[in-house]
């Protein structure tokens, strides 16, 4: 047969039912071939709607697409799409055309090193040499793809080696077993769990990825351990459940971030760096870790293991429960005071009747209008931070969010894909309008493929998220306005369903009209952003100003620059201790410097109380200067709020900017001259 034949007849065996992509000249054996598949060869409007399209397909069933582009330009289009795929863990294989063999050694039309390009968005890649190699690359490119974790591998196929007769056959794939946990790993992490007076669990996408998400609910309520998701790990466990702390991730410092401070200890199940970096919730090595996944822990500075547990996840949660059934679990009353905060916060503008809505409200009224197993797909922006925070699925694998690629124009054609892998399910997109129009191209893909998705754009003519950071971090914005089309107009040349919300009460009407229709349907909704600086405001009570004016009477601080305090305060994050929280013991490194604003600190030597300080009063500021060991224990007296800077991350400001340097060297001298 000819290779391109049994290209495809390895596919086939494989199990794969679709390929995304647009057809071009160097893969028109491949597309010829297709004539004769049993697999869907699905003709999208551009290489990257193709990518997230087979992205998304991959991520909801673990099961293996692919997504095709030419060489050059379409191999280039790509890209963007394998990122997320790869960063976000979803099995797909990418599939290139190439130039023959004969002129890849020199320049040559479109021709460069595709291999080389996807190199670094891929877990694995290579280029079809000769075409009795097709049944190894294949079977090998599905197999790294779906061992876990899970990403993107790409085959390059050049167009003279697709043309070759060959009398090679398939490979049979054969299914890999798991791995049980190790004994030994087991006991030292029931050890570590036990020891903890306040331990927590962060989930992320691995859970789901691992289809984990019963086992863990099983050991939280076994053990009463309160459970945070990630943005990706939503639906690991349920928002229902007295346990769930709900998501953590928002930029802002959010009160499941305040409860996992006050935490002694994390239990990382399926937890991924990129989805929400340990530098967050673990500044200083506070907290004992255990690492339970199918993977050992990255190394990072933020994230050293007490125990890891590595092995199947369903297995490693099993054996965990079993073993800790009988802990004493922690008290309620050190977690359920966030969770009632976060709950009375979800429902405060469930009856807010303004116009442009408020994301609260339409985060509310789409939860309510969907089924509970339906797909919801948030694009980047904004409105990614309102969804991850208040949008609530009891159905693990419901929720897709792209947090590690990150990548704006995702959900659209995702839409697209998860109607593919699930066509019986209702599917609901949740855009932005910067978002939505860079792969608005596909909207016809959905018209023609009969995929009545639902697009909700969120409509304010800004690039909203990138105000809300710029807003956040100096106080005003730039370069972040655009124009619009009439989304009305625009639904309607392609075919679909249009409704234009001009009262809160068309939302609802336009979802259940959405629900029944057998169209693809656009709601375009104009949104109130002016709730993006209340949020950040409301999570981070101590107005700047206020900070940088404290960072002025601290001695290390006092006489630097207005500039370089701002710069600093922009860096620091908001404490809150109880009283009677410690907040280093005497000895351990010194690793942040703490400002109070409110409450009231003893400072403890050998024992003995030396010092009480209060509101405008600094502690542990050689931290900023070196790590050496506290020469005293310090514990809240009363409930208090501080400002924290990290001395590693202060050092590291010094380091780019040297003239902070000077000018600290210049207060040193100044104080030392005095002394």
């Amino acid at each position: 047969m000819k290779a391109s034949d049994l290209f495809l007849r390895c596919l086939e065996t494989e199990g794969i039912e679709f390929i995304f992509g647009v057809p071009g000249e160097e893969n028109a054996d491949i597309m010829i071939s297709l004539l004769d598949s049993k697999m869907r060869f699905i003709v999208c409007r551009h290489e990257q709607a193709a990518a997230f399209m087979a992205d998304v397909y991959g991520r909801l069933t673990g099961r293996v697409s692919c997504c095709l582009g030419t060489l050059g330009p379409g191999a280039t289009n790509l890209i963007t799409g394998v990122g997320d795929a790869n960063m976000d863990r979803a099995p797909c294989l990418v599939l290139t055309g190439q130039a023959a063999t004969t002129r890849l050694h020199k320049e040559s039309h479109q021709a460069m090193d595709l291999v080389a390009l996807f190199r670094p968005t891929v877990k694995w890649g290579t280029s079809v040499m000769h075409a009795d190699a097709i049944p190894e690359i294949i079977r090998k490119a599905v197999r790294v793809a779906t061992t876990d974790k899970y990403g993107a591998t790409h085959i390059d196929l050049p167009e003279d080696i697709a043309k070759m007769p060959t009398l090679a056959q398939p490979i049979p794939p054969r299914e890999v077993a798991r791995s049980a946990p190790n004994p030994d790993a087991l006991k030292e992490a029931v050890a570590v769990i036990r020891k903890a007076k306040f331990p927590v669990i962060l989930t992320g996408n691995g859970t789901l990825r691992n289809n984990a998400s019963d086992q863990l609910r099983a050991f939280a309520r076994a053990t009463g351990i309160p459970v945070l998701n990630t943005f990706m790990g939503k639906g690991a466990f349920p928002p229902s459940d007295p346990l769930c702390l709900f998501t953590i991730g928002l930029g802002s410092r959010d009160w499941p971030a305040v409860c996992v401070e006050e935490a002694d200890c994390v239990i990382s199940v399926g937890f991924d760096m990129v989805e929400y970096h340990p530098k967050a919730w673990n500044k200083g090595n506070s907290k004992t870790i255990v690492h339970v996944d199918q993977s050992p822990s990255e190394i990072d500075e933020n994230y050293r293991t007490a125990a890891e547990v590595v092995g199947d996840i369903c297995m490693s949660l099993e054996a965990l429960t079993k073993s800790l059934r009988k802990m004493k679990k922690p008290s309620p009353e050190l977690y359920s005071k966030y969770r009632e905060t976060m709950l009375e916060e979800f429902h405060r503008h469930d009856d807010d009747r303004a116009v442009p809505m408020k994301p609260q409200k339409v985060m509310h009224e789409i939860r309510k209008a969907l089924p509970d197993d339906a797909i919801v797909l948030s694009d980047v922006g904004a409105h990614k931070m309102w969804m991850s925070r208040y949008f609530h699925t009891e159905v693990p694998n419901t929720v897709m969010i792209s947090n590690g690629w990150c990548s704006m124009g995702f959900a659209l054609p995702g839409a697209i894909g998860a109607k593919f892998a699930y066509p019986d399910r209702k599917v609901l997109a949740v855009c932005g309008d910067g978002g939505f129009l860079m792969n608005v191209q596909d909207m016809e893909t959905a018209v023609r493929e009969k995929t009545p998705i639902i697009v909700v754009v969120w409509v304010d003519s800004q690039y909203g998220l990138i105000r809300w950071k710029q807003t956040a971090g100096y106080g005003k914005w730039s370069h972040i306005d655009f124009g619009n089309p009439d989304f009305m107009k625009l639904a309607d040349a392609f075919g679909w369903d249009g409704h234009l919300i001009g009262k809160t009460s068309d939302l609802p009407k336009a979802l259940k009209a959405a629900l029944k229709s057998d169209k693809p349907t656009l709601i375009a909704v104009p949104i109130d952003y002016s709730e993006n600086m209340k949020l950040t405001a409301a999570l981070k009570q101590i107005p700047p100003a206020a900070i940088c004016d404290a960072l002025g009477k601290v001695p290390l601080f006092k006489g630097l620059p207005k500039p370089y305090r701002d710069w600093m305060t922009e860096h620091m994050d908001e404490r809150r201790f109880a009283a009677g929280a410690v907040a280093f013991n005497q000895g351990e490194p010194g690793t942040d410097v703490f400002v109070i604003h409110d409450g009231t600190f003893t400072v403890e030597k050998d024992g003995k109380t030396v010092a009480t300080l209060g509101a405008g009063q600094a502690f542990g500021e050689m931290a900023a200067l070196s790590d050496a060991p506290r020469s005293a224990t310090v514990k809240a007296a009363a409930d208090s709020v501080v400002s924290v800077l990290s001395g590693a991350e202060f050092r590291n400001m010094v380091r780019a900017q040297p003239e902070l340097g000077l000018a600290l060297n210049k207060i040193l001298a100044e104080r030392l001259a005095q002394a």
